[in-house]
């Protein structure tokens, strides 16, 4: 456990990890959502904490995140979704544990974060918009429930993946258009008679974590 180091209770993150659990165990119990659901959103939710925190642990759970995930994707035909995390975030989430091993601070087993610079970054926003575009039409053509918001979410998410493995703080900020899409998509799905309601707070939570992490990078990368 030396690889985590959260002291209980006395850290914000971790105070609003147990209080996510004790959610998703409610919803679980109360709305009888499904198995899948609960554990694609409890090993999310922990990558997502541990990689803000820099913890190259954080791959182990999102590999475990991700096979769950990819059940989701399946069996209500998000095939974007299902692509992205079968054939792009599995083998990175190993790259980028390995990668963030190697840019660890002296003394500690976290990462050192890093910056673009904005003509880079605004670079890539700007082919994660076209690509995007151009995406939906094939999504379109494979009769995708959800062809707009899976291509963006899809999209803008193998750029986040990138970003995550290059230890980049602008991560947070497509983190945040591809969380905020997906708890819209999820919820049109819940809408439709599917129980997916943990999927939902997941994307939720996953939204306003990518908010906090940014700040939290921010504010070291100032002090730095």
């Amino acid at each position: 456990m030396r690889f985590i180091k959260l002291k209980f209770c006395k850290n914000f993150e971790l105070c609003f990890l147990f209080l996510v659990y004790f959610v998703l165990l409610v919803n679980f119990l109360v709305f009888k959502d499904s198995v899948p659901a609960l554990l694609s959103a409890f090993f999310g939710i922990t990558y997502t904490v541990l990689a803000g925190k820099g913890n190259p642990i954080c791959y182990l759970f999102g590999l475990s995140g991700s096979g769950f995930y990819i059940y989701l994707s399946y069996n209500n035909f998000l095939w974007g979704n299902l692509i992205l995390y079968l054939f792009y975030y599995v083998p990175m989430q190993i790259l980028g544990f390995f990668k963030w091993k190697m840019n660890l601070k002296r003394g500690k087993f976290e990462i050192k974060k890093s910056q673009l610079d904005k003509k880079t970054f605004f670079n890539l926003l700007i082919i994660s918009t076209i690509s995007s575009i151009l995406f939906s039409f094939i999504l379109i053509y494979l009769k995708d429930k959800n062809p707009f918001f899976d291509a963006i979410t899809t999209i803008f998410s193998i750029t986040g993946m990138y970003l995550t493995v290059k230890r980049c703080i602008e991560q947070w900020i497509f983190w945040m258009i591809v969380n905020g899409l997906s708890a819209i998509m999820w919820i049109n799905i819940a809408l439709g008679g599917e129980k997916v309601y943990s999927t939902i707070i997941m994307w939720s939570v996953y939204f306003f974590l990518a908010i906090y992490f940014y700040f939290s990078w921010k504010r070291e990368l100032l002090n730095n």
